[in-house]
């Protein structure tokens, strides 16, 4: 496993879902809630590894959760960027080796870094997610970094998208159920609108 490290989208797209399977993100439940969840959560990312997960890394993804969040949390904070590459920068010393040359499929060169030979499953995720969050305040800037605008969530999230207008964790869901309370209390409004008349 390499990571290109000018592809900050996967990197953060895992570092914002990785966040939000934490108690309490959706719906009070843990997300990551045994292995096969964590089997899931990686197939659904691309994360190949070398043997199949065990509970130990499971509870070792658990907990990297924090720190991971921690670094998101740092981008909503006035002049966070350097905070966020502080936090990503110690994300990715924890299984990364130095970054490197390679060519891609096309015969571009491309930088690079590798996980150590040795590193866990976690240390590899936490690779992945400090080149994501470090990319992002390379190229998208600290603003990027934000909390859910839905008032029944406490998720985090990297806006990667082109415009920048991201306002949810999880537009699906949480965007989702903004527009429908949204649309209930219009109609409440209207309804007493029309009593009092």
């Amino acid at each position: 496993m390499r990571v290109d490290l000018d592809d900050y989208v996967s990197g953060a797209t895992l570092a914002t879902e990785l966040v939000n399977t934490a108690p309490g993100v959706w719906h009070g439940e843990d997300q990551l809630d045994g292995v096969p969840a964590l089997t899931r959560f990686l197939v659904e990312h691309g994360v190949a590894t070398d043997h199949e997960p065990t509970v130990d890394d499971l509870e070792a993804v658990r907990a990297l959760r924090a720190p991971v969040r921690e670094a998101i949390e740092a981008g909503e904070r006035p002049d966070g960027q350097a905070d966020v590459a502080a936090l990503a920068g110690a994300l990715v010393a924890r299984a990364g080796g130095p970054p490197s040359l390679t060519r891609d499929d096309g015969g571009r060169w491309r930088w690079s870094v590798a996980p150590r030979p040795d590193a866990t499953l976690a240390e590899r995720l936490a690779l992945l997610a400090g080149v994501g969050l470090l990319g992002v305040v390379r190229v998208l800037d600290a603003d990027r970094f934000r909390d859910c605008a839905s008032p029944t969530c406490s998720g985090v999230f990297v806006d990667t998208s082109r415009a920048g207008r991201r306002r949810y964790c999880m537009p699906e869901l949480c965007g989702n159920r903004a527009h429908v309370a949204a649309h209930r209390e219009r109609r409440r409004a209207g309804m007493r609108e029309r009593k009092e008349r």
